[in-house]
């Protein structure tokens, strides 16, 4: 990955356009690994976002980055870092690799154009309590801040589970004023949470917000990899996450939420920060 100046946040090294053939690999069965073809030789790909909901599975297309440095023992020789989403005859680049949330806010600190948090100073992973968090420092008034970083590739006309899209006519809003919304995946159980570790991590978000007697700031940050939406949301899917993000809003957490833009030649820029909707 290479990082360039101006306003441009990331720059993909070598992506190329492709169509996943199977996942999990024929030769690797891990989820983590897809079946490729790049300038008609096989290869195999890392999946970090798994599936990511039907934008990183067989027949999808993504664009993918040679990966540089393996691995001992590793059989990938690509990454999937981007889906390619058509709909209503237009295209769109979604950042669906995690991590590249991770850099997005990285460049943007490092710059010091992130919109609601300027920084003095900051670091990347740093432990409290009984998590590791993306990122602490200290912002431009001297207070100390800790936040974390969920990345969003999702979002859609409405927020709900997927057996009752179907009750909801969405033919008239257009294309670009969808809902991002986080988390989804897959659960055994729709009453599971979809991700412990992110609810472990709102959580002590808002212990940590106390314990301090709202002296550190602590975010909440979701980077909205994608240009549809309008809005983002604690997603409905997973109301125990939602009401704990709700709680920790209540306690002082701050909840924001950023947008970005991706092209086809693998360069995201920063394009808005985007209003957060925490209850109906």
């Amino acid at each position: 990955m290479e990082f360039v100046s101006n306003n441009t946040l990331i720059t993909l090294n070598d992506p190329v356009i492709i169509n996943i053939i199977k996942r999990p690999s024929l030769h690797c069965k891990t989820p983590y690994v897809a079946d490729i073809v790049v300038n008609d030789e096989p290869h195999m790909a890392h999946c970090p976002a798994l599936g990511c909901c039907g934008l990183s599975d067989k027949g999808s297309s993504v664009i993918v980055s040679p990966i540089k440095e393996k691995k001992e023992n590793s059989k990938c020789t690509y990454r999937v870092e981007l889906a390619i989403v058509e709909e209503r005859n237009r295209k769109m680049i979604v950042g669906i690799n995690p991590k590249l949330a991770e850099t997005i806010m990285y460049r943007m600190l490092e710059k010091n154009i992130c919109p609601f948090l300027k920084v003095r100073d900051f670091k990347r992973e740093k432990t409290l309590l009984n998590s590791r968090f993306d990122f602490m420092g200290t912002d431009i008034d001297g207070c100390t801040f800790v936040m974390e970083i969920k990345n969003v590739p999702l979002a859609d006309y409405v927020d709900v589970p997927k057996k009752d899209r179907k009750n909801y006519n969405t033919e008239n809003i257009p294309y670009d004023n969808k809902i991002a919304y986080f988390p989804d995946g897959y659960r055994k159980n729709s009453t599971d949470v979809v991700s412990p570790r992110a609810l472990k991590h709102i959580q002590e978000l808002q212990e940590i917000c106390i314990l301090s007697e709202h002296n550190m700031r602590a975010i909440l940050c979701f980077v909205v990899q994608r240009t549809d939406a309008i809005v983002f949301q604690p997603s409905n899917i997973d109301l125990i996450y939602k009401e704990a993000v709700q709680k920790a809003a209540l306690q002082g957490v701050e909840i924001r939420a950023i947008q970005c833009e991706w092209n086809e030649q693998g360069i995201c820029t920063f394009k808005k920060e985007l209003p957060v909707k925490l209850s109906e």
